[in-house]
């Protein structure tokens, strides 16, 4: 299977207090993986890692087969986090804008608009299932509602990878629900590789192909998630 990341040996950490040791970790296309550990364990830090916003201190990662540091189709690339949810009631932009507002790969900056370009539009909304909402101020939605809005901004670039950090927190249940049944169907009508971060493994190891358990600055990969995790890896993944 085709790699899309692949990390060889990877180390990070602040001021010589490690948050990453010897990371290997292969993630091929059109996988699903959900990546857990407790607060402060490094998940975030993993994917900041694959993203590039960080740099590790030691080892390879390699994206798409070329280097991180070499690679530069980030429009390949789309990214959500749980700061997305957070725009405020008055702000003066719709769904169908927010959405829009990634069409500039496609039709350069400053360029005006077009029909074509908006039914573009108005399609991603309703792979999402944000298209009755097209028109009304992101600002007025729920939080699940909102992370929708982004997700379909993101698929406006075509990515070939899905990031997410923390997407669902200050979601109630039921949009957690949602949220998590639209990554399903992104992963399997697209074949989109999707990468999500989250504290919860209770919830994600039911919806995601493999996890990623990080504990004690190192990981643990687990393929076919909801099967193969067991009672005792589960009390040691909560234990200190």
């Amino acid at each position: 299977m085709e790699n899309v990341i692949k990390f060889e040996n990877v180390s990070f950490g602040y001021d010589e207090k490690p948050i990453l040791e010897d990371i290997n970790l292969e993630i091929h296309k059109g996988d699903y993986v959900g990546i857990i550990g407790q607060n402060g364990a490094g998940k975030s830090t993993l994917l900041k890692l694959m993203i590039n916003e960080i740099k590790s201190v030691k080892g390879k990662i390699k994206i798409f087969g070329t280097d991180i540091n070499a690679f530069n189709s980030w429009e390949e690339i789309g990214y959500v986090n749980q700061k997305s949810n957070s725009f405020s009631s008055s702000f003066p932009v719709t769904v169908r804008e927010v959405v829009a507002m990634n069409l500039v790969s496609k039709i350069g900056l400053f360029k005006r608009i077009k029909k074509n370009h908006l039914k573009e539009v108005d399609e991603v909304l309703k792979l999402v299932g944000a298209y009755e909402y097209k028109d009304k101020l992101i600002g007025s939605l729920s939080g699940g509602q909102q992370q929708k809005v982004f997700i379909a901004r993101e698929l406006m670039k075509s990515p070939k990878i899905l990031f997410l950090d923390e997407p669902t927190v200050g979601i109630d249940i039921n949009g957690q629900r949602e949220f998590y049944k639209l990554l399903k169907e992104l992963n399997e009508k697209l074949n989109l590789t999707i990468i999500i971060v989250s504290h919860d493994l209770f919830i994600v190891k039911e919806e995601v192909k493999n996890l990623v358990l990080i504990k004690n600055h190192n990981i643990k990969f687990i393929q076919n998630a909801k099967s193969d995790i067991s009672k005792n890896m589960m009390l040691d993944f909560f234990s200190n």
